[in-house]
C-alpha cells in the first residue's frame, strides 16, 4: 500500500498525516519556527503584530479615519473588506459592498498613512486588483477549502492569511495550508477565528474561540498563528479578555475589528471596538506580552 493513501482518516492529526499529508506545513524538529517579514514587519519572532480595522470598507472617510487612528495607537496592519461574504443573501439598507471602489480607498489609506493592508479575496477574477492594493491576501473561513482559489492566491507569491473554517479540524486547516505551500508560497499565516459548538454562552454569539488550537497547532506546524477574538466572540465586551488570553496562549498576531462608531457599523455591529477601547486594550496587550517575553509595539 502506498504511503500516500489515506490509511487513517479522521479529524485528529496522526503521525502519518505529518509525514505524508502536510510535510511542508509540519515542523522538521521541535525548534522549527518560521520567521519572515511582511511589509517590513516580522512574524514568528518576539513581536506580536496587530491587524485592526472595520469588518467592511464602508466609505472613504471611514477607512481613512480608521487607518490614521489605528496606526497612531499601535496597529501594524489595516484590515478591511471591500468584498464581504455574508451568511445570507439579503442585505440591509445600510449595507453596500464597496468592491473596486473600496479597494481604491484602502490603497489611498495605505499610501497616506504608510500602513500595510490586509483584505479578503473571494473570487479569483479579482486577484490582480487586490494584489495591487493588499500586502496580505486573506482567505476567509468559508473559502478555507476552496482549493482552486487557494492555488491561485498562492501562485501570486503574496503573503496569505488562511482563516480556519468554523467547522474544520486542525487537520483540515493544516491540509488547506499545504495547498498554499506546495505552490512555493512560504509566507503563510494561520488565523483562528472561532468554531461552531453546542453552546456559546450568549444567544447572539455564533462561535466559540478555540484557544487550545494555538498550542496544539504550534506542536505540529512551524507557521505563525494569528487569533481573531472579534469574530470568534461576536460580542464586544468579551473581545478585550479574549485578546489578552490569546496572547497568553501564544498567538503570533492579533486581528481586531476596530470601527469609529461600532454600533453604527454596517456589518456585525455587536463586535467592533472603538478607538478609545483599542487604545486601552493596546496598553493591556503590552503588559501581557511582556510577561511572556514577547512584545507589542
Amino acid at each position: 500500500m502506498s504511503n500516500l493513501e489515506n490509511k487513517f482518516p479522521g479529524k485528529d492529526v496522526t503521525i502519518e498525516d505529518i509525514k505524508t499529508k502536510f510535510p511542508l506545513v509540519a515542523k522538521k524538529n521541535k525548534n522549527h519556527h518560521s520567521k519572515f517579514k511582511i511589509a517590513g514587519i516580522e512574524f514568528g519572532g518576539k513581536l506580536i503584530p496587530i491587524f485592526a480595522g472595520p469588518n467592511m470598507v464602508e466609505s472613504r472617510s471611514l477607512i481613512l479615519s480608521t487607518a490614521k487612528n489605528v496606526k497612531k495607537i499601535g496597529a501594524q496592519f489595516l484590515r478591511g473588506g471591500a468584498f464581504k461574504p455574508l451568511t445570507f443573501p439579503y442585505r440591509s439598507k445600510k449595507y453596500n459592498e464597496t468592491r473596486e471602489e473600496g479597494l481604491k480607498w484602502l490603497k489611498e489609506a495605505r499610501k497616506k498613512y504608510k500602513i500595510p493592508v490586509i483584505t479578503e479575496v473571494m473570487e479569483e477574477r479579482f486577484l490582480p486588483i487586490i494584489c495591487e492594493t493588499s500586502d496580505i491576501l486573506q482567505i476567509g473561513s468559508r473559502n478555507m477549502q476552496n482549493f482552486p482559489l487557494l492555488t491561485a492566491c498562492a501562485r501570486t507569491k503574496k503573503p496569505i492569511m488562511l482563516k480556519r473554517h468554523y467547522g474544520s479540524s486542525l487537520r483540515d486547516w493544516l491540509g488547506a495550508a499545504e495547498y498554499l505551500m506546495v505552490e512555493g508560497n512560504k509566507k503563510i499565516l494561520l488565523c483562528e477565528r472561532g468554531v461552531s459548538v453546542p453552546h456559546t454562552h450568549r444567544n447572539t454569539s455564533r462561535f466559540l474561540i478555540d484557544l487550545q488550537v494555538v498550542p496544539a497547532a504550534k506542536e505540529i506546524t512551524h507557521l505563525p498563528i494569528v487569533v481573531d477574538p472579534s469574530h470568534a466572540t461576536f460580542w464586544r465586551p468579551w473581545v478585550p479578555s479574549m485578546t489578552l488570553a490569546s496572547i497568553a496562549a501564544g498567538a503570533d498576531g492579533i486581528m481586531l475589528e476596530v470601527h469609529p462608531n461600532p454600533t453604527k457599523a454596517a456589518v456585525d455591529p455587536l463586535q467592533p471596538i472603538d478607538f478609545s477601547s483599542f487604545k486601552k486594550l493596546h496598553k493591556e496587550m503590552k503588559a501581557v506580552a511582556k510577561s511572556i517575553n514577547r512584545k507589542i509595539d
